[in-house]
């Protein structure tokens, strides 16, 4: 994210924009000047993912214990100076970006097929230069350092700009994270993830005003060069000839600069020397070739100013085109609050919040410290500152609409079949949300439109959704919208669905909880998927209709569930639960599991019984693996090795994990059965051990083997095993045991070995001392 070009810019050709500064210096200094403050660091935790997960392997589904003490030990390092963090994740995609968020998913599917391409030719995990996060490592993240402790938001908008934002009204000591676009708002100081090392707590600091200085600009001039050279609104393309015009006629041209430097200083010089100079006489449009293009631009500009701000580059009549960010509340704000402007300071916060004033204002403004003259300048004096789906045609659009299969009919559904519905979702207009100054927004902004009508229950959904205490429910019920990343999946291998089929009836059931509360799901409009999977072009949301919960006595609603404390209302929020599953005949045995293992059965069932290619070696590799994870540390855990790396086994791995953020979103939806560390893959799953187990479990490691000859924990597995097996038998799914003998055994063999009891199986996986022997095929009957 962030503006083309600018971190190679001032890396190579702006030395003195970067300083290195000390974070427990600059906390003392802080503290000297306020106070009783507490310094603090907002951190964009999606900007620092790669910086946090440093465990060797990643490939396998993710090392997710060795990641938790990673964490732990980078929230102590910061504590033990002093210095409080607080963490913003993104909550949801801007429309604005959308396209820029499906480039960068099919370029990931690209390299997604390079690793496994890498992985059959080489069997191993491919060097760090391929590295691709595990799946729900953000998700995930938030939950981590909510466990520690730490406070964690969830975005209501673009993560960076309420980063911004809060920076600013909160006074911080300064933003982590490693996006461009920091260097555009007008907030406090931008300090990088990639440079920080922890052992000293040294980093680099970019300043604004020396960014200025080198280009000859102010800092209003700022959102106006990220916009000419392109940035997450604005598209590159747009000016690309203005840019080349620009460089045409730039004769200052430095020595050693490329070709992208040399644009970035010809815009900037045409902005001073132009743009600037002829500002009154003309109208921006005038001077710039924006065309049908104006409303965006203007959009982009305006997406850089931050709660109290404005801009001399949009003129009065712009803003009644112009969407500002403010019409979304900041998540630092209370969200129990009627009034839905961010300009408003954080409630809990003691202090008063410094905001960016006009130039000729008097105010005191946030600053920039210059290590090296020990001088401050002024941190802004003006305030400017970021398995393809078959189709159908809709007779009266003539466009397709993709199609849904039906998982209990086996029959293929369309997702959205009205015509009225096309790609727009219809919506219902929350009267708790207010409207906002009509001149600073499109008319079809003005209002706060939303999928429910109960604005009680939204707002329960949008407190947990900022407190990021929920997954993806405050999305489904806001915009009727949600997004899946990539997933290292192998496009090649047929055999294992995509998660995002194999979990969509899980989805489509939410759907219907969340969107009918408690009435007829058949009637809720279509739910937008953006989900990646082989196929998808993503050129357009998929339309999911919900699907109908089958409960006795009917769906309870998300007052009850949510809201009511009476005794007996847990037992109906697992029932509930459950039923999203389509488990709901195997209650009484999936709830004698304790935790945590109640919710990894629940998911291993659903699992098998969705994707009929799963074998009884696959369930033995899960529940072992889970089973010994308890009694290995981080340390043991990283110094496993591989015989070698399985692509089956590595798109296996990240299907379960993929399956506990799915466990999240309907223990959210159902009001919390599940205490939410029972769903956490550091208590659940680890990559490598899984990988061994899986290959352990392929050759014909018997279960003592697998479970490391601890008794206790056979005992243990045979359990889990059962209750997993007869809740499959009640779908009519046995689990069958992979052939692993040579093509000249007989069909014979196999198929006696399939009639073996559970019993009978447990007896010939026994001996202990060849533990390499291959066991006969069997099913699981019990």
């Amino acid at each position: 994210m962030g503006v083309r070009g600018l971190q190679g810019f001032v890396a190579s050709s702006c030395p003195r924009v970067c300083t290195v500064v000390n974070f427990k210096e600059l906390a003392e200094q802080h503290q000297s000047k306020h106070p009783g403050c507490t310094p603090t660091v907002v951190v964009d935790a999606m900007c620092c993912l790669r910086y946090w997960y440093i465990p060797e392997s990643w490939v396998c589904g993710g090392q997710w214990k060795e990641y938790f003490s990673v964490l732990r030990d980078f929230v102590r390092i910061f504590t033990d100076v002093g210095i409080k963090l607080v963490f913003f994740f993104d909550g949801m995609v801007e429309k604005e970006k959308r396209d820029v968020w499906v480039k960068r998913r099919l370029k990931n599917n690209r390299e997604i097929a390079r690793i496994f391409q890498y992985i059959k030719k080489h069997r191993e995990q491919p060097s760090r230069s391929m590295f691709f996060i595990p799946s729900g490592l953000a998700i995930f993240t938030r939950f981590a350092l909510k466990t520690l402790g730490q406070e964690t938001l969830c975005s209501l908008q673009e993560a960076d700009y309420e980063v911004a934002s809060y920076g600013l009204q909160n006074n911080c000591l300064g933003i982590l994270g490693e996006d461009t676009d920091y260097l555009i708002y007008d907030s406090c100081p931008y300090f990088s993830i990639s440079e920080l090392c922890l052992d000293s707590l040294n980093t680099v600091m970019f300043c604004r005003e020396k960014l200025c200085a080198s280009l000859g600009l102010c800092l209003a001039d700022l959102p106006l060069l990220a916009c000419l050279l392109g940035n997450d609104v604005v598209p590159e393309g747009m000016f690309e000839n203005f840019r080349y015009k620009c460089l045409s006629f730039y004769t200052s041209v430095k020595e050693n600069c490329d070709r992208r430097g040399s644009i970035i200083l010809a815009v900037a010089d045409h902005i001073a020397k132009v743009l600037r100079v002829y500002q009154g006489e003309k109208k921006l449009e005038e001077m710039l070739p924006l065309g049908p293009n104006k409303a965006l631009f203007y959009k982009g500009i305006a997406s850089y100013l931050l709660p109290g701000q404005t801009s001399p580059w949009i003129p009065p009549k712009a803003k009644a085109i112009t969407t500002l960010h403010m019409q979304v509340v900041s998540v630092g704000s209370d969200p129990e609050s009627k009034q839905q402007s961010p300009e408003s300071s954080d409630p809990e916060s003691k202090q008063e919040s410094p905001k960016s004033t006009d130039s000729e204002s008097k105010q005191e403004s946030p600053v920039c410290t210059d290590p090296e003259s020990k001088q401050e300048s002024p941190m802004c004096t003006d305030p400017e500152s970021k398995q393809e789906d078959p189709m159908c045609t809709d007779p009266e659009s003539k466009q397709e609409v993709p199609m849904c299969t039906d998982s209990e009919s086996k029959q293929e559904v369309p997702m959205c079949t009205d015509s009225e519905i096309k790609q727009e979702v219809p919506m219902c207009t929350d009267p708790e949300f207010k409207e906002e100054d009509p001149m600073n927004m499109e008319p079809e902004s003005q209002r706060q439109v939303t999928m429910v009508t109960d604005t009680e229950i939204l707002k329960v959904a949008r407190a947990q959704h900022v407190q990021a205490e929920s997954y993806l429910v405050y999305n489904i019920m806001a915009s009727g919208e949600i997004e899946c990343s990539n997933t290292l999946e192998d496009v090649l291998d047929q055999a294992l669905p995509s998660q995002a089929f194999v979990y969509r009836p899980v989805r489509q059931r939410v759907y219907s909880l969340l969107l009918a509360d408690g009435q007829d799901g058949a009637s809720c409009p279509p739910v937008q998927e953006w989900f990646v999977y082989s196929g998808n072009p993503l050129t357009h949301p998929d339309l999911v209709r919900p699907l109908q919960i089958s409960l006795p006595g009917g769906t309870p609603s998300l007052k009850l569930l949510w809201l009511n404390h009476e005794p007996g209302t847990q037992a109906r929020r697992m029932e509930v639960l459950l039923a999203c599953f389509d488990l709901s005949s195997s209650s009484e045995e999936l709830q004698a599991v304790e935790s945590p293992f109640q919710a990894l059965c629940c998911l291993l069932t659903y699992l098998f019984v969705q994707v009929d290619t799963l074998s009884l070696e696959d369930l033995h590799a899960f529940i072992a693996q889970a089973l010994c994870l308890p009694g290995k540390s981080a340390g043991q855990l990283a110094d496993l090795q591989l015989d070698h790396v399985d692509p089956r086994a590595v798109q296996l791995g990240s299907l379960l994990v993929r399956g506990l953020t799915m466990l999240l979103l309907v223990n959210s939806a159902c009001g919390s059965p599940w205490s939410t560390s029972d769903l956490m893959p550091w208590n659940l799953f680890d990559g490598k051990l899984f990988h061994e187990k899986y290959l352990q479990a392929q050759k014909g490691y018997s279960v003592e083997a697998l479970v490391e000859q601890n008794r206790a924990l056979l005992t243990h597995f045979h359990q889990l095993k059962s209750v997993v097996c007869k809740a499959c038998q009640r779908e009519d799914r046995r689990i069958a045991s992979r052939q692993l003998w040579q093509p000249l055994h007989s069909a014979m063999e196999s198929s006696c070995a399939c009639a073996l009891s559970d019993r009978q199986v447990e007896e010939a996986e026994r001996p202990l001392t060849a533990p390499c022997l291959p066991v006969a095929w069997a099913s699981c009957s019990s």
